[in-house]
């Protein structure tokens, strides 16, 4: 089964709830009751997310967060790589395993194809069209 770990997951809650306000600034605090992710995973996908670009940070009074960029702009294979690292289904495309069918594999020489497919795939979702299809509600 292929999956994305909890962070990952969690980042794209977390990202769909900033798009759906996207002018507005979220505290991790907020963002953790708006979508039931743990406040303190919340507080470190904040960091992890701005880090990377994808939500934009501001200190003070009026600080918080929000989108770095337009939520069509943003792709799941962004977010899921911008906490993951980048996107490998099989270890061998890693190159640091010490696989026993290295030698004789056949299918290594295709895991890259396959993986590219994947990563495509992630790529072609983005945030505007997680929120097109989702239904509308207002935020608090």
């Amino acid at each position: 089964m292929i999956r994305l770990t909890n962070l990952a997951d969690y980042a794209v809650v977390v990202m769909t709830a900033a798009a759906r306000a996207p002018s507005r600034r979220f505290s991790a605090a907020e963002l953790a009751a708006e979508t039931g992710v743990p406040a303190p995973t919340a507080a470190k996908l904040t960091g992890i997310l701005a880090r990377a670009g994808l939500l934009e940070s501001a200190r003070g009074v009026t600080g918080g967060v929000q989108l770095g960029r337009d939520a069509a702009s943003i792709s799941i294979a962004d977010i899921v790589e911008a906490v993951d690292g980048p996107i490998a289904i099989a270890q061998c495309l890693h190159g640091d395993t010490d696989c026993g069918l290295e030698a004789n594999c056949a299918v290594r020489p295709h895991w890259p194809l396959i993986n590219t497919r994947v990563r495509d795939a992630l790529a072609d979702v983005t945030l505007a069209a997680i929120l097109a299809a989702e239904p509308v509600r207002e935020l608090a």
